[in-house]
């Protein structure tokens, strides 16, 4: 049997997806940007996506940009608004649990003269207001906060973290890529000024996101050498892709209620299994606020990477963290941020549920993980401390 619990790091495209796609490869293949009849025509498919995720989202159509990731959406909000609003202010603060980009992308503003702050988390992986609130000042020109998190599936009230930021006219930038389909999100009343998504977290193709820019702030560009996106970002349409984000997204939210209700039951059911059959093991991050797909767990006395490989080869595929670097067996900065033990920080295994997902892969998933924990912790140099 194979099992993909991986969902966090990419979803299979939906086949309703991919129908819809299939023609503007090889019939409806036409340049957006063309003045002739089939690239107008193409045109109007766009801004007809445009409108549509715009409406799904509650945003103004102008602030949506395609791009080809939602790397990029996160480089080019962070960076271009910091950069674009230097007058307005040289402090820039994200939190403890920020994914890759954002780290990196804030890394640079701080060596371009900015001022980068940590709002830290506590142990459920949450940012509270009075610690944003020690860090924030009139000189503050963005606040990035993600929406959940990519390991632990922490949820942020980010509607109350923008409301304290716009007490000091600061900008509020999420990272909401891991946030459909489980949570409806409104920009309008969320207050955000920037948003970033990437279409292959529910069900779309890869190599296409978007970011939402407020059209009242202005980022600078991070992609030139075109008139697309209205010079916001240059770059030749990728119309397929564009198309089946749309579909997705409509798909995620139309059927949303029922599948968040499904998965969340067999979250439980997986969690229960685990901690019935193993001693040693823990939930990492908020138990109530928490998407419910995801399941990060610490088994104590064995490394997680151990554990991965063994399930892999029985069939079931799952992460130790973050898919983008899984390349890098540094311990999880997400993970050391929450308080977790320097002793356990390898010792974890994130299960990410999907549409797919049903319960006799579940019951597979808790038999074969038993027997893999139990077999590596008898022969690990591991004591228990």
């Amino acid at each position: 049997m194979k099992v993909y619990l991986d969902n966090a790091a990419t979803t299979k495209v939906d086949p309703r997806v991919l129908k819809v796609m299939l023609p503007y490869f090889s019939v409806n293949y036409g340049n957006a940007s063309s003045i002739h009849t089939m690239g107008q025509e193409n045109f109007n498919v766009l801004t007809d996506c445009r409108e549509k995720v715009a409406k799904i989202l509650g945003a103004d159509s102008r602030g949506i940009i395609f791009t080809s990731s939602a790397t990029e959406a996160n480089n080019y909000l962070i960076k271009g608004i910091a950069r674009a609003n230097r007058k307005k202010g040289d402090h820039v603060i994200i939190s403890a649990i920020e994914h890759p980009c954002v780290r990196e992308s804030a890394r640079q503003l701080e060596k371009e003269g900015f001022r980068v702050s940590i709002v830290p988390v506590n142990y459920e992986g949450l940012v509270e207001i009075s610690e944003l609130e020690k860090l924030i000042d009139k000189k503050t020109v963005l606040v990035s906060v993600m929406m959940v998190n990519n390991e632990i599936g922490t949820i942020q009230n980010i509607s109350e973290l923008v409301k304290l930021a716009k007490k000091y006219g600061t900008y509020f930038h999420t990272d909401a890529v891991q946030a459909v389909p489980y949570l409806k999100i409104d920009i309008k009343e969320l207050g955000v000024d920037a948003l970033s998504l990437s279409a292959h977290k529910f069900g779309g193709p890869k190599g296409v996101g978007l970011a939402y820019l407020n059209p009242a702030v202005y980022a600078e560009p991070l992609i030139i050498g075109g008139g697309q996106e209205e010079g916001k970002r240059a770059g030749t349409y990728n119309l397929p892709g564009i198309v089946g984000m749309t579909s997705a997204l409509e798909i995620a939210y139309k059927e949303r209620s029922e599948y968040v209700k499904r998965v969340k039951k067999l979250r439980d059911r997986l969690w229960d299994g685990l901690k019935k059959n193993l001693p040693d093991i823990q939930v990492n991050g908020s138990i109530k606020e928490r998407v419910p797909a995801n399941l990060n767990v610490m088994f104590g006395y064995v490394e997680g990477e151990a554990i991965l490989i063994d399930l892999s080869y029985k069939g079931i595929f799952v992460s130790t963290g973050s898919a983008c670097s899984a390349t890098n067996l540094k311990a999880s900065s997400v993970l050391a941020a929450i308080g977790l033990s320097k002793h356990f920080l390898n010792s974890n295994i994130r299960f990410s549920l999907g549409k797919e997902t049903t319960e006799k892969e579940i019951d597979y998933t808790i038999k074969m993980v038993t027997e893999t924990v139990g077999r590596l912790r008898e022969f690990s140099p591991v004591s228990k401390l």
